[in-house]
């Protein structure tokens, strides 16, 4: 059996190739999952000890206030004490906003603890004086000798950058680095992560001390303290390393449809060769033990290509997105034996369990027994009934566990009812499916003639065979319809509450009483990316509740058609204020509030949330009742979102600098919002894609086994008068009728999960959330699968065209 074997296995090498393919896909999946999420997992960890190199133990838990503190106790206990922190700043150069926000940090004031490692230039020697990070600075083409003003307002500070330097650490890195006592001045604002200690005495005896005098802090050794570091970073790799191999499984899954799909075509036309075997004393053990033996040669090969590929192709990822992206910060890519040896035996059982079914199958057949397609499920027998009436009750049962997941808003019990739903479907594939092509092919039919006619019968001639092969794209179809519309529901509602958060894309506030000149607002409409802006009178101020002085305007009518969000956002009743959630302490809203100007006084209903640009915002009638005589402290400006979100912030800020204006953009926040669902859409759809580019391989296996398997059909079909081109355009029509159909039964069941989940997941938190349908994406996603289905057929077809009628006659 042996030599039995390896004829075999050489005979029927090519049709083994899509099969071996689609094994070969999963495992490289698997390997590039481990590459890079090793990389991110060293790119976060690396350095994490780098600032605590000099630290007996490390305070963490504290506020600005709290890190001043401790500044002030080491200089006078004579310890060294390192604030790992940075505030969100915004950063200028000559009157021009690089951008609108960075994380500035301090260089510690003892150099024994300076952690960050100097690129070019010097360290900072005055409070003037400031190093940058030599990533930020390329980015933001920043330059030693460059003057930046870091901050705005009273407590903005002009600094020299002196140099740049590395900063090893991850977990505490900053743009900007200024001197510690340059840095105090934010310090209150600041986002603290820790404080490096190095006093006298013990370890324990520091911790001792340290804990009774910040009893609300903790303070552990410096070793304790990265290790929850570490452990803190690595857990968010742990689940995108999760989430990658969530779809490697999908690969995997569509994988086994392809390859037990493949073996059983394989399987059936080797039949007269398995009965020959049998007749000539082959047992029918040793026939199944063959058989499987080439399964289980055809996984280990795969998967040592896999291997080989995945390992290649991560190495390659990882070096292309460090030289892309340097602020990836990712690390080197390393290899974990347990996952080599995972993705090997996942690689083999795959392919030995897919071909498991198709072998016991085959060897029922009696050695004298000649066989024919299978003729799928007919409903007049027992067992088709059985398999249709239980299919029908699978997904009824299905569409019950997702109604009370909606009822509920369980989202375990939705993906149980979705992927039951799913299942059921499956197995009504035999019937869905061929009655479904049958009706695409009669549209076919009218237009193409006997090719469409002949597409149609030779596709729904297996009906098993043919939801086999369909099933494979099915999954991937759904699960990317499902993810693309629900993507784009959530973007909706997204959009919807950023505009009802920040209302106006941009504002120019005055900072002194006198207002903002009139030139100002011509030079804010000169700018190329403002499609309007107008003047908003008020007043400034004095309000109670803690909130202390602040611009009062009252937008006339014209500003209504500035707005993001409904107009009436910009039309508040007498006797009400609108107030910016930032200007009120901890957050918390009182009913009202005391708004005085001059000897004028009026307590206003407090609504609180937008972002009207750090100016409180009242009707007309009640600025009048405060002043006279107002003056224009604000221009809103609505701007053309597709434009850059910093050209358009640092035009901005040139054109207010001459005023001293105050310029608040919220078009990086819109950005920021696109750019992620941006990435999270295309992430998912490209390793989704995995899944659907390995379904199309299944069906172009299936199209050139049954090429060979129709060979003697095809041929007295060219016989009988089809020409070739007539022949090429038949099997042309079957993949695409195969792909198209598959592709509009997942839209369909995709576009249903993806109602089910935004009622499950979101109706309960968002006010009337609706589904919102990517009708161009959707059409993209039916006009690629038909374009693949159509390419997937062009080597078989030619294969089949070349053939003559009579040698075609003469094939067994």
């Amino acid at each position: 059996m042996r030599t039995v074997l390896l004829a075999s296995m050489r005979r029927h090498t090519r049709r083994y190739v899509a099969a071996s393919l689609a094994v070969v896909i999963g495992v490289t999946f698997i390997i590039v999952t481990n590459a890079l999420s090793s990389a991110a997992r060293d790119g976060l960890t690396s350095g994490l000890d780098a600032p605590f190199a000099h630290a007996d133990v490390v305070v963490s838990g504290i506020d600005g206030p709290d890190a001043a503190r401790l500044l002030d106790r080491a200089e006078k206990e004579g310890a060294s004490a390192s604030v790992l922190g940075w505030a969100w700043l915004s950063v200028s150069r000559d009157g021009t906003e690089i951008t609108d926000g960075a994380d500035v940090g301090a260089l510690p004031r003892d150099n024994a603890m300076r952690w960050q490692e100097l690129v070019d230039g010097r360290f900072p020697s005055t409070d003037h004086e400031a190093v940058v990070d030599a990533n930020a600075a390329k980015a933001n083409d920043v330059g030693i000798g460059d003057t930046l003003t870091i901050g705005t307002g009273k407590q903005a500070l002009d600094v020299k950058v002196v140099g740049s330097v590395d900063s090893p650490s991850s977990m505490v890195w900053s743009a900007v680095y200024l001197t510690q006592d340059a840095q105090d001045r934010w310090l209150d604002q600041s986002m603290i992560n820790s404080v490096a200690w190095n006093g006298a005495g013990s370890a324990d005896e520091q911790i001792r001390a340290l804990e009774s005098a910040y009893p609300d802090a903790t303070v552990q050794t410096t070793d304790d303290f990265v290790a929850d570091q570490q452990k803190a970073a690595t857990n968010g790799v742990d689940v995108i390393a999760f989430i990658l191999l969530l779809f490697a499984a999908i690969a995997i899954g569509t994988s086994v449809m392809v390859i037990a799909n493949t073996f059983s075509i394989l399987f059936a036309q080797r039949t007269r060769d398995f009965a020959l075997l049998r007749c000539v004393g082959a047992t029918r053990r040793q026939v199944l033990r063959s058989i499987r033996l080439e399964a289980l040669a055809l996984g280990v090969v795969s998967a040592l290509v896999g291997l080989v590929a995945g390992a290649g192709l991560g190495l390659g990822l990882v070096a292309l997105i460090r030289d892309l992206a340097p602020s990836a910060r990712l690390g080197e890519a390393s290899f974990s034996p347990v996952w080599f040896a995972g993705a090997f035996l996942v690689g083999t059982a795959v392919t030995v369990m897919a071909s498991w079914l198709p072998t016991r199958r085959v060897t029922r057949v009696s050695p004298l027994a000649a066989l024919r397609p299978d003729t799928g499920v007919d409903v007049r027998t027992t067992a088709g009934r059985l398999r249709i009436g239980f299919g029908i009750l699978v997904v009824a049962a299905g569409v019950l566990a997702m109604a009370a997941a909606i009822a509920g808003a369980a989202v375990p019990l939705m993906v149980v009812g979705g992927g039951t739903t799913f299942f059921g479907v499956v197995l009504l594939g035999p019937t869905i499916v061929p009655a479904l092509i049958r009706v695409a092919g009669s549209l076919t039919a009218r237009v193409m003639g006997p090719p469409g006619r002949l597409a149609t019968s030779n596709a729904v001639r297996n009906p098993r065979r043919t939801a086999a092969t369909t099933a494979s794209l099915l999954v991937g179809v759904t699960l990317t319809t499902a993810v693309l519309t629900g993507l784009a529901s959530g973007r909706s509602i997204i959009d919807d509450e950023m505009a009802t958060d920040h209302p106006l894309d941009a504002t120019v506030s005055a900072t002194t009483g006198a207002g903002l000149a009139p030139e100002v607002l011509t030079g804010v409409r000169d700018l190329p990316a403002v499609e309007s802006a107008v003047e908003v009178p008020g007043t400034v101020g004095t309000l109670d509740r803690g909130i202390g002085r602040m611009r009062v305007v009252a937008p006339g009518p014209d500003a209504a058609g500035l707005m993001r969000s409904t107009p009436d956002f910009a039309a508040p009743r007498a006797g009400e204020i609108y107030l910016p959630i930032d200007a009120l302490e901890n957050g918390n809203v009182p009913r009202t509030v005391t708004v005085t100007v001059g000897e004028r006084t009026e307590t206003l209903r407090v609504n609180a949330g937008e972002d009207w640009g750090n100016v409180a915002v009242v009707a007309p009638q009640t600025l009048a009742g405060l002043d006279a005589a107002p003056s224009t402290q604000a221009i809103w400006v609505r701007a053309d979102l597709d434009t850059d979100a910093e050209d358009f912030s640092g035009d901005l800020s040139a054109v207010a600098a001459a005023s001293d204006a105050d310029v608040v953009s919220t078009l990086g926040k819109w950005a920021f919002v696109d750019l992620q669902l941006d990435v999270m859409t295309g992430a998912i759809v490209g390793l989704l894609g995995i899944a659907v580019v390995i379904a199309l391989i299944g069906i172009a296996n299936t199209l050139g086994l049954s090429v060979l398997e129709r060979g003697r059909e095809n041929a007295l079909l060219r016989a009988l008068g089809l020409t070739r081109r007539q022949l090429r355009a038949t099997l042309a029509t079957e993949a695409v009728l195969l792909s198209v159909v598959a592709t509009l039964l997942g839209t369909t069941l995709g576009i249903g999960f993806a109602w089910v989940g935004v009622q499950t997941m979101l109706a309960k938190y968002v006010e009337n959330a609706s589904m919102t349908l990517p009708l161009g994406q959707l059409a993209i996603v039916v006009l690629v699968s038909a374009a693949a289905g159509l390419l997937a057929c062009v080597l078989p077809a030619r294969r089949a065209a070349r053939v003559t009628p009579a040698a075609g006659l003469t094939m067994e």
